[in-house]
């Protein structure tokens, strides 16, 4: 018996037109996610995969979906295509187009941020793939511009951050209005218990696909970590490693909109040239952070700032760095962000700065990617820089509320006083008025709050290590 140790395209019976596009887009081996799934799909099977980011789950959907449809017909969709953002809508969108151009299927995004006139249009015209966000898709199905008897198959992408999002409800709705007779695939990178629960109201007997264990990290990806003492010493690590040449083709993830746009400021024109750094986030119109994620794939950018809008499902080549400048709060989103590099067996590299306050997370990141991140020294040409007192503050607040959840009967160690102060007498009223204060009001009726700070204060007192 002769064993076909071949492992192209050409095995899964791909029409010439599929063929040729896949060979125009550069691929010439299947992918783990795609040698298991595409057969699946062409069979009808209802799948559920799980696959780290980065690995080709796209293309492992869209091509048996493409073979299947094989040509324009009608004017309803007969496949939709959901995602969280709008982002990762645009990214499937494109690659429908580069899959599909030597047919003549037609596909259309849909997304909010901008007027729906242009995509009713197409709408109405006829189109064969819709790939959506699920509020866009609803209210223009609410309006009566998309029809959905036609439909054949049905994709939930990036499905765990989906329900990190909150959109199970207007699922919920799209599953009440489509036919029940469809084919459906979901993909998630992680497989948390809620995405199972969604799992079985989505799917009917699917078959799973693991390429690896979930929430895994890409072996191609270095990870290491830096701890610091507060928000400006990693303001500090960040500038010594772009100072040193250390980190080129750059995406930087923070936990908030503000945090984004001090990290931007710091680096703008001073350590980065203002022409190669963008920023984007939620407060950022939809075309600025088009416009800005376009000039990062170009290389006309070179470093981008981001907070975990940009996190899913955006494939740009050539990332050599993710930086977690904070430690994301839904553990999940690490194995996404630091999937931005180490795509398509490139080799990337991963590093996370974290504070005393977010050891409590590193910790239960990594028991769900079941292992260790390295950890190193801060450099030591970095200036340490000294805590703010507000920021103290916060951390060890922020550090007793991690305890009492990890130990329901920790009373916190601002209520534990090993040294008690003696109690002090009260003042009379003659006392308060020798004091100038009316006999109702303290001296503490005054005082002021603290101003909220970040730590990114530029005459900050520092010191070097020695």
């Amino acid at each position: 018996m002769i064993i076909d140790t071949e492992n192209t395209f050409e095995k899964f019976e791909l029409n010439r037109q599929l063929l040729n596009a896949i060979a125009d887009a550069g691929y010439t081996e299947p992918t783990p996610i795609q040698n298991k799934t595409i057969p699946l799909t062409l069979l009808g099977h209802d799948v559920l995969g799980i696959a780290q980011t980065g690995t080709g789950k796209t293309a492992a959907y869209l091509l048996p979906v493409l073979m299947k449809i094989k040509y324009a017909q009608g004017k309803l969709p007969r496949c939709l295509i959901f995602a969280p953002t709008r982002e990762l809508v645009i990214q499937i969108d494109k690659a429908v187009g580069e899959l599909a151009k030597y047919t003549d299927i037609r596909h259309v995004a849909l997304y909010g941020g901008l007027g729906p006139k242009t995509q009713i249009e197409t709408i109405q015209a006829g189109v064969d793939i819709i790939v959506s966000t699920p509020g866009r898709f609803m209210d223009l199905y609410l309006r009566g511009e998309i029809g959905v008897k036609d439909l054949k198959v049905m994709i939930l992408d990036e499905a765990d951050k989906m329900m990190d999002m909150g959109f199970m409800p207007q699922i919920r709705s799209i599953l009440e209005v489509i036919p029940r007779k469809r084919q459906n695939l979901l993909f998630s990178a992680t497989f948390p218990e809620k995405v199972e629960r969604l799992s079985y109201e989505f799917l009917e007997f699917p078959t799973r696909v693991e390429v690896s264990p979930q929430a895994t990290t890409a072996e191609t990806i270095k990870q290491r970590m830096f701890p610091v003492p507060n928000m400006q010493t990693k303001i500090n690590v960040l500038e010594y490693l772009f100072s040193t040449a250390e980190v080129q083709k750059t995406i930087i993830f923070t936990r908030s909109k503000d945090i984004a746009d001090a990290v931007y400021n710091s680096l703008n024109g001073r350590i980065i040239p203002k022409n190669q750094i963008r920023v984007i986030h939620a407060n950022k119109g939809q075309n600025t952070r088009i416009n800005s994620m376009d000039a990062f794939r170009e290389d006309v950018v070179k470093v981008l700032v981001a907070t975990d809008v940009a996190a899913r499902g955006i494939d740009i080549e050539h990332v050599t760095h993710v930086i977690n400048f904070d430690v994301p709060l839904i553990y999940e989103d690490y194995v996404h962000r630091i999937g931005r590099t180490g795509r398509a067996n490139n080799v990337g590299e991963a590093i996370t700065f974290l504070t005393p306050a977010e050891e409590y997370h590193i910790k239960k990141i990594e028991k769900i990617i079941r292992m260790e991140i390295p950890r190193e020294h801060i450099p030591i040409e970095v200036e340490i820089a000294t805590t703010p007192f507000d920021e103290n503050q916060a951390m060890l607040i922020e550090i007793d509320n991690q305890r009492k959840k990890e130990d329901p009967t920790f009373k916190g160690a601002f209520h534990e006083k090993k040294n008690p102060r003696p109690p002090v007498k009260k003042k009379s009223s003659s006392a308060k008025k020798s004091s100038g204060l009316p006999a109702n009001v303290t001296a503490k009726s005054f005082s002021s709050p603290r101003p909220k700070n970040y730590g990114f204060a530029k005459n900050n007192k520092s010191s070097k290590r020695k």
